[in-house]
């Protein structure tokens, strides 16, 4: 019933906006989440972004094809519960392409996609008559588009090397972090994070001490309280995590009942319950990057968040992904310059597409299919001020952007080899 209640929503614009003969069949977009179990609500922030990216594509007609490809055709996106799990992400690809699913949309786990882009890879191979593109907005192991790189995946978020670079620009010039707790999940993204925050540390601040390196099982601790307790025992002024959904939450809850004093540089410290979990002990302690936060000073930018939050005004619906606004903004400028649904045409039209919205703009790099994009870093503080004048699911705590780096600024070289179909 999900499935269809999203499909609906996702046609009603498109109905509005075309002519009274039937509208064309729709492109039936695929997404692969986590939409039930402990991180539902990563997943659940991720529809409500595509479904109101789809519904602006729709409301303005729909992709607009050739009258020999079907003329303006709806996107329709059509829900799929991974469970967070690989195998279930699986199966659900299958049951995708079984409907005639010819694009994939994933993100929340790197070790998903990772499976899912393996399953592709193989089903492209075997079955030209049903290829599939891989949109990953979230999945951010650097490997994915470097030694793992396919012509079939194209990455909109910055990679954890990149976001990992714009946080260390922050911590590099805090003189009064000495020592420092590196702490993260124990999958390949988690081993990605720490492994980038070791290096960049030797790079940038060899001064630095680092007192632990350690990982927890995804998904499966309710309490932290006995790491929050060895974080504070070690010492450190900082810790370095890329955490996501209730592992994060839960995580930094756990450290301010133990009276951690330090600051936390975070990949998504930034919405999902984090900062009201933190309260005011986060204040001016929680750092996180992003690619793109509300309280960025520009006019359109401020007018786009709070287009989205009067589409979702409850509290709890608000996180806002301006990537995979993007994503899909690119995925339908993209058939139009194929003039073609077909994934191997769109494939080639995405690569060096650039695309803009809101003042934000990115372009999709041909070589590694990695989006460039500028990345931003904000500072948890109480909301009201003339710089947070936002703040994060009703809670009064927001984000200041103190480091703003341009897509220049942000790109970092790959080592892909890809592979292209002849």
């Amino acid at each position: 019933m999900r499935r269809l209640t999203a499909a609906a929503l996702c046609l009603a614009a498109f109905a509005h906006a075309a002519d009274a003969a039937a509208p064309q069949s729709p492109i039936r977009l695929a997404l692969v989440e986590s939409l039930s179990g402990p991180f539902a609500n990563t997943g659940e922030a991720v529809f409500r972004n595509l479904l109101w990216a789809i519904e602006r594509v729709n409301a303005r007609g729909g992709v607009q094809l050739p009258a020999a490809e079907g003329g303006p055709r709806p996107l329709q996106l059509d829900r799929y519960d991974s469970k967070g799990q690989s195998e279930e992400a699986l199966a659900a690809l299958q049951s995708a392409r079984d409907s005639g699913a010819q694009y994939v949309l994933q993100g929340n786990s790197s070790a998903v996609a990772e499976a899912l882009l393996h399953a592709i890879n193989l089903n492209n191979q075997r079955m030209p008559e049903q290829r599939m593109l891989f949109l990953n907005y979230s999945a951010v192991d650097p490997a994915l588009t470097n030694e793992k790189c396919s012509f079939w995946h194209f990455r909109f978020d910055a990679h954890a090397d990149m976001r990992m670079r714009a946080l260390m620009d922050v911590l590099q010039q805090d003189a009064s972090i000495k020592k420092v707790y590196l702490f993260g999940q124990d999958y390949s993204f988690g081993h990605a994070v720490l492994r980038e925050a070791r290096r960049q540390l030797a790079e940038r601040r060899p001064d630095i001490e680092i007192v632990a390196e350690e990982y927890h099982p995804i998904g499966r601790i309710r309490d932290f309280v006995p790491y929050g307790v060895k974080i504070k025992a070690s010492g450190a002024d900082a810790v370095i995590t890329g955490n996501w959904g209730n592992d994060l939450t839960l995580f930094v809850r756990a450290a301010a009942e133990v009276g951690f004093q330090g600051r936390f540089y975070t990949f998504y410290g930034n919405a999902l319950g984090a900062p009201a979990a933190m309260g005011d002990a986060g204040v001016g302690k929680v750092i996180a990057v992003a690619d793109w936060l509300p309280n960025y000073p520009a006019p359109e930018s401020r007018a786009f968040y709070q287009a989205f939050r009067a589409r979702f005004p409850d509290p709890a619906d608000d996180y806002v992904h301006m990537r995979m606004q993007l994503m899909i903004e690119a995925l339908a400028a993209a058939m139009e310059k194929a003039g073609s649904t077909d994934p191997v045409k769109v494939a080639y039209a995405l690569e060096g597409l650039q695309v803009e919205l809101a003042g934000q703009r990115g372009t999709m790099r041909a070589a590694d299919h990695q989006f460039q994009q500028s990345l931003l870093v904000g500072r948890m503080q109480k909301a009201g001020s003339e710089a947070v004048p936002f703040d994060v699911e009703g809670s009064g705590y927001g984000f200041e952007v103190i480091r703003a780096l341009t897509p220049e600024q942000a790109e970092m070289p790959h080592r892909c080899s890809m592979r292209r179909p002849g």
